[in-house]
């Protein structure tokens, strides 16, 4: 144990707070898709669906009374399912209840369908000022193996749309090491992502992922050997064309970084709103650090607006969690923190915590200068077992997904 038991947090002031909004409804479910998203079968509740939302978020008020939201992301699902006019009202709602910070990064989630590129437009003039396109694969092939339902060419078009529709900051979602994918094929995926000039890249490796179909009937992927050959070669290909990795899997051009992914890694706070949300909150007052989740299926979340009873689950976290869930998010991104950067956002004083830094900067996987920690190189290619020395006893979810 590195802090005594109960922990005590003691915090200047809370930190950043974010707004995360989940949508359960895709058209399909992807086989290699482990989120909180179910198929649509009939016509989705749009307008029930939003009317939760704000009346889960009021509930949640009293939590972060005075408190400004830096960030807003709609993430799923598919968002884009629903109307231009569904997510105004929602914004609408959302700026009625809470204070919003002037320029507040506000992402939507979309996929490359001809539906939803008619309503980037709406979208914009709705308060959304990013867009974040699920393309994954610019490939036919590949994408049908996904289980994807857009083809090739709308991927493309999705990304002159976002640009004809005002959106001078985008993200686009890229995988590779996919079913029997080379190299030279991640790398082309690579090529047509950055001819549409997106502002950020979210890529990825594709991993078979507890309860999905592809962890039941696994596909042929590349071996350790190719998926390392095309990271390599993607990342230096990015990396030539001015997008600097930030963070494990992001990838942004100057000053596009994601405020909303940014906050996450941070260990900031998040309201987490919708089915299956997952929300992080600080009580700075109190000393406390409490972490909410709500009712997965969208039926069950639905039919709690009735009797105000979104939240399945709540706790609060204890000290060992919580210096594991800093390092866990915090370690992700490349920039190297200070010790009172870790005191501020965890609460904890730098006792519990140098052990570990102390004995991993031995072991040659990170640099230690005063009060500024950061990764060696061999600290960033052994990540998960630089991780893996500040686990508890006890872990628990770290939250949502953003991109």
């Amino acid at each position: 144990m590195h802090y005594a038991s109960p922990a005590v947090f003691e915090f200047s002031a809370p930190p950043p707070l974010s707004l995360y909004i989940h949508f359960p409804w895709c058209v399909s479910k992807c086989p290699y898709c482990d989120f909180n998203s179910h198929a649509l079968h009939d016509d989705f509740p749009e307008n029930a669906y939003v009317e939760a939302l704000l009346k889960d978020l009021e509930l949640e008020l009293p939590a972060v009374w005075g408190r400004t939201v830096q960030t807003i992301f709609m993430g799923g699902g598919t968002p884009s399912l629903f109307s231009p006019a569904a997510i105004e009202r929602l914004l609408s709602g959302v700026r009625a209840r809470l204070a919003l910070a002037p320029g507040a990064e506000i992402t939507l989630e979309a996929n490359p369908g001809t539906v939803e590129l008619e309503r980037f437009a709406g979208y914009r003039e709705a308060g959304v000022n990013r867009l974040s396109i699920g393309v994954q694969s610019f490939d036919d092939n590949q994408l049908r193996a996904l289980g994807r339902i857009h083809a090739a060419a709308q991927a493309s078009d999705a990304g002159r749309a976002a640009r004809a529709a005002g959106f001078d900051n985008f993200n686009l979602d890229l995988m590779f090491g996919l079913p029997q994918q080379t190299s030279a094929q991640a790398v082309a995926d690579l090529l047509a992502a950055i001819e549409l000039q997106p502002t950020h890249l979210s890529w990825y490796q594709l991993t078979l992922e507890p309860n999905t179909l592809f962890h039941a009937h696994p596909p042929v992927l590349p071996d350790d050997d190719d998926r390392w050959a095309m990271q390599q070669a993607g990342q230096g290909l990015l990396l030539e064309h001015g997008y600097t990795q930030y963070e494990v899997s992001a990838f942004a051009r100057a000053g596009r970084i994601s405020q909303h992914n940014l906050n996450y890694w941070r260990f900031g706070d998040y309201l987490g709103i919708g089915a299956g949300a997952h929300g992080k909150v600080t009580d700075a007052g109190a000393g406390r650090i409490r972490r909410t989740w709500r009712k997965r299926h969208p039926r069950a979340y639905l039919e709690s607006a009735d009797c105000s009873g979104f939240i399945q689950g709540q706790r609060e976290l204890g000290a060992e969690e919580t210096l594991f869930e800093y390092a866990l998010n915090r370690l992700r991104l490349r920039q190297p923190f200070s010790l009172s950067e870790f005191e501020a956002r965890s609460g904890l004083p730098r006792s519990g915590i140098i052990p570990i830094l102390r004995q991993a900067e031995i072991d040659g996987l990170l640099i230690l200068d005063n009060e500024t920690v950061n990764h060696s190189e061999k600290g960033w290619l052994f990540l998960d077992d630089l991780v893996a020395r500040f686990l508890p006893e006890v872990t628990c979810n770290a939250g949502n997904h953003p991109n």
